[in-house]
């Protein structure tokens, strides 16, 4: 796994053989399944997967809300477990902003400083100061209703990270936004985040969000956390079938390996494609195997009248082009980047050769 340039940092989180189950006996849900894993210091971290998989059940753990069934949390070294929510140095920023209606910006932002007992001058300069951070010093005086939704949302953060937490969690906290919003909110995040130094926890659902954003991810489901590491970590080497599916297009090919040479298997599918992988520990020759293989490393040119790939269909996206390929029994997707001065256009019907980037194929665990 990849540190994704934060060098050697301390752990700001480590959870330590997590369960939590709901109801007892037959009517029992595991949500979270013995889960382990270290956060580090000043680390954007994301938790990553469908819903269901148990990622707010394990953000609502760390912040005290679930109580867990077994295992420990570990903050800074300090299990916290027995500490209550108000007693844990960390903040939650929630999908819905709670912010109060009838209180102006400003004093939704001092509100956690005032219930700590700070002085009115310490309160007033920390609002200032913070809300100059979220870029909305000049809005200190409106109230909620009169901001739009990403403003409100800059509000809910700079509340959150007034009182100086040690660590931020953030439940899904742009699903509510327009999708031009939320990208413009993923790059402000990452620089708060950067800009105040405090741990970044943050849940979401959404694959490009994680990858845009994050230091490193956890891709979770079914209540485990199926691989962690830094974005390209995960898209370019996902452990199984899942993380693979999950994390962007791909396609998946049945093969056989046909020889090892070194620490590369190369591998034939069903319909005579030869493809190549990294060999993972155990690999055998004659043995089948699952592979992934991301569209845009599959070339595509023209096959002439012998060639045995058709395109079936084609989807025109802009800054892309993508081919619905058949070769005999299996079909493949090919994304093709519509780069200026590329003259290459297949239509459907038309015959092509495909080629492959030699470390195209992962081979998959599962």
């Amino acid at each position: 796994m990849t540190n994704q340039g934060l060098g050697v940092a301390k752990t700001a989180i480590a959870v330590v053989g997590v369960t939590k189950v709901y109801g007892v006996g037959s009517g029992a849900v595991t949500a979270l399944d013995d889960v382990s894993l270290e956060i580090r210091d000043n680390e954007f971290f994301t938790l990553l997967g469908p819903s269901g998989c148990g990622k707010t059940t394990l953000l609502r753990g760390i912040a005290g809300f679930e109580e867990l069934t077994e295992g420990r949390i570990l903050l800074f070294g300090e299990d916290i477990g027995p500490l209550p929510p108000n007693k844990r140095p960390v903040n939650t920023v929630f999908q819905q902003y709670a912010l109060f209606p009838h209180m102006s910006v400003a004093q939704n932002v001092g509100f956690g400083l005032r219930m700590l007992g700070r002085d009115r001058s310490e309160i007033e300069a920390t609002v200032q100061r913070t809300l100059d951070l979220v870029k909305l010093g000049a809005l200190a005086g409106r109230r909620p209703t009169q901001l739009s939704g990403g403003q409100q949302q800059r509000v809910a953060l700079a509340r959150a990270l007034a009182t100086q937490p040690r660590v931020l969690l953030l439940d899904e906290p742009l699903s509510a936004l327009d999708l031009k919003l939320r990208q413009e909110m993923r790059v402000e995040l990452k620089q708060l985040q950067q800009e105040t130094g405090i741990t970044f926890v943050f849940v979401t659902h959404d694959q490009e969000e994680a990858l845009t954003m994050s230091d490193r991810i956890a891709v979770m489901s079914d209540g485990k956390v199926q691989q962690v590491g830094g974005a390209q970590d995960i898209y370019d080497q996902p452990v199984n079938h899942f993380v693979a599916d999950f994390i962007g297009e791909t396609n998946f090919l049945d093969v056989e390996i046909e020889d090892i040479a070194g620490d590369r298997a190369h591998c034939r599918s069903r319909a005579g494609l030869a493809l190549e992988a990294e060999a993972p520990e155990g690999a055998r020759p004659g043995a089948r195997v699952s592979v992934s293989v991301r569209p845009e490393k599959i070339g595509i040119g023209a096959g002439g009248d012998g060639a045995d790939a058709v395109v079936e269909r084609l989807t025109y996206l802009g800054t892309d082009t993508h081919y619905q390929v058949r070769v005999g029994d299996e079909t493949l997707l090919v994304r093709v980047q519509n780069a200026h001065g590329r003259r290459s256009h297949f239509d459907v019907g038309a015959r092509v050769a495909l080629t492959f980037d030699p470390d195209a194929a992962r081979i998959l665990a599962d």
